[in-house]
């Protein structure tokens, strides 16, 4: 009996050292770095940030393009959640432009963290896109669209290289005027719900010579969605001109999410 006592007495002992040294290992183990989703803009697909992914994947980052369809802001917001969804934990989500706009509404998830607003619209509740910043003059770009015979616009690939892409090479230019994405002029009168940026910290970049979005009108987003702002001397796509100063800014978005 006394044999049997003991040996229970041990057996008692070694699981919970087993158990001791399991804690002891899942408190030791380091979080999760948070991935990183991008949305893209209007006139542009996923492609749009080849550069700054390859940077973002040298840190060990996962990340995700997204490839919105441009029809409508709630089939972009969809297209956003989906991509979020699929990553294992915390999410910081990018948008750029028109991006912007799509973030605001799909950063309510539970999964974001924090919102990285690339030369972007930042509507606030109840607001479109298409009335931001009506106070301001037109930018170039925006004056130089064209519109099919069911309602989507595009940049004539002149108009992208002088508006939209000044700041690249002429034969980088020319392929991004051929895998732009044309988008459906009714996504510009969606109004958003509740804005993300109310409840997450945000990072902004500021695009000082952008034709597409007035400088101006960024900083106006910038100060009202209380983000940590950035500003570089660069076209509407400082991701394809300025890719390492861009993914430093979304390097500290994920360095601050615990």
């Amino acid at each position: 009996m006394k044999a049997m006592s003991n040996l229970k007495t041990g057996l008692t002992l070694l699981a919970a050292a087993a158990a001791f040294s399991g804690a002891s290992a899942m408190a030791a183990e380091p979080a999760q770095q948070a991935s990183v989703v991008i949305v893209h803009g209007a006139f542009a697909d996923g492609s749009d940030w080849a550069k700054v992914i390859p940077l973002l994947q040298a840190k060990g980052i996962k990340v995700t393009a997204v490839q919105n369809p441009l029809t409508s802001l709630a089939d972009d917001v969809a297209a956003a959640k989906r991509a979020i969804a699929n990553q294992p934990g915390k999410v910081v989500l990018v948008g750029h432009s028109w991006g912007g706009t799509v973030i605001t509404e799909a950063g309510n998830d539970d999964k974001v963290a924090s919102l990285v607003y690339v030369a972007a619209f930042a509507p606030d509740a109840g607001q479109a896109t298409g009335e931001l910043g009506r106070d301001l003059p037109v930018p170039p770009g925006i004056g130089k669209l064209v519109v099919d015979q069911v309602g989507f616009a595009s940049l004539p690939a002149a108009a992208l290289a002088a508006d939209f892409a000044q700041d690249v090479p002429a034969a980088q230019a020319a392929v991004m005027a051929a895998t732009q994405g044309p988008i459906a002029l009714k996504a510009f009168g969606e109004k958003v719900g509740t804005p993300a940026w109310k409840t997450r910290p945000s990072w902004y970049i500021v695009s000082q010579n952008d034709r597409m979005i007035q400088p101006d009108l960024e900083r106006a987003f910038a100060k009202q969605i209380n983000a940590k702002t950035t500003e570089l001397p660069t076209s509407h796509v400082p991701q394809q001109s300025r890719p390492a100063e861009v993914a430093k800014v979304i390097l500290d978005a994920v360095a601050a999410t615990r």
